[in-house]
């Protein structure tokens, strides 16, 4: 049965959001947006629009100097390195890891774990050392770690910067059917037009600034034609 989303609030608003650097650089001026509860939504624009300090503020990275930042629900953070973020020498505790602060029991950690692998197709490599997955492999960890968290909200910044073409539109198409799957909401910065395919929604950031928001292919003719 299709989700009737549109009595649901949405699972992140953001209201005339300004940042600025410690040297009085400013990046975003003004910025509102909203991303509707249970859709993968992409965030589009150049170098310098302000994609990945609008991301990390919503992730908490970055403090709210100015506006309003509403996120509803448990956030996962995906960087465009995972090699920033997963910690511990093998797949299985580092997807474990997140879970400490939980105090779970040793058969519940477990269980997420191998339920968080499966999703993303890394059944059986829980022993593996990090050390040796590619970099598509290393990013599906980072995104089982949410998962195993139970993330209500994934942010990706860019997560297909470091992986070949196929691995690409392999982990676009595993974010897009974890979406539908569990009814998460993911926003994912991208400058490649070709993703735009796979979400429901885009919104397109210039100078700091939301200037369009809406349909995927819309946004990218408007993009290519700038």
């Amino acid at each position: 049965m299709a989700r009737d989303r549109s009595q649901t609030d949405p699972a992140v608003v953001v209201r005339d959001l300004s940042f600025q650097w410690a040297d009085g650089t400013s990046v975003l001026k003004d910025c509102s947006l909203e991303v509707p509860s249970g859709e993968f939504w992409m965030l589009l624009g150049t170098n310098g629009s302000g994609k990945s300090t609008l991301l990390r503020i919503l992730a908490g990275l970055l403090p709210v100097q100015s506006g309003e930042v509403r996120v509803r629900g448990r956030v996962g953070f995906v960087f465009q390195n995972p090699d920033h973020q997963l910690v511990m020498p093998t797949v299985g505790a580092d997807v474990a890891f997140g879970l400490v602060e939980e105090r779970l029991r040793v058969d519940r950690v477990r269980q997420r774990v191998a339920e968080a692998l499966s999703v993303v197709n890394l059944d059986g490599l829980q022993q593996r050392p990090i050390y040796a997955l590619s970099g598509g492999q290393k990013q599906r960890v980072a995104i089982a770690g949410a998962i195993a968290r139970h993330c209500d909200i994934l942010l990706l910044d860019e997560p297909t910067a470091l992986l070949d073409p196929d691995s690409q539109l392999d982990l676009v198409e595993r974010v897009k059917q974890l979406v539908e799957q569990r009814q998460m909401t993911a926003l994912w910065v991208t400058h490649r037009l070709d993703e735009l395919d796979y979400c429901d929604g885009a919104i397109l950031l210039e100078g700091g600034k939301v200037v369009d928001r809406g349909d995927p292919q819309r946004l990218k003719h408007r993009f290519v034609n700038a």
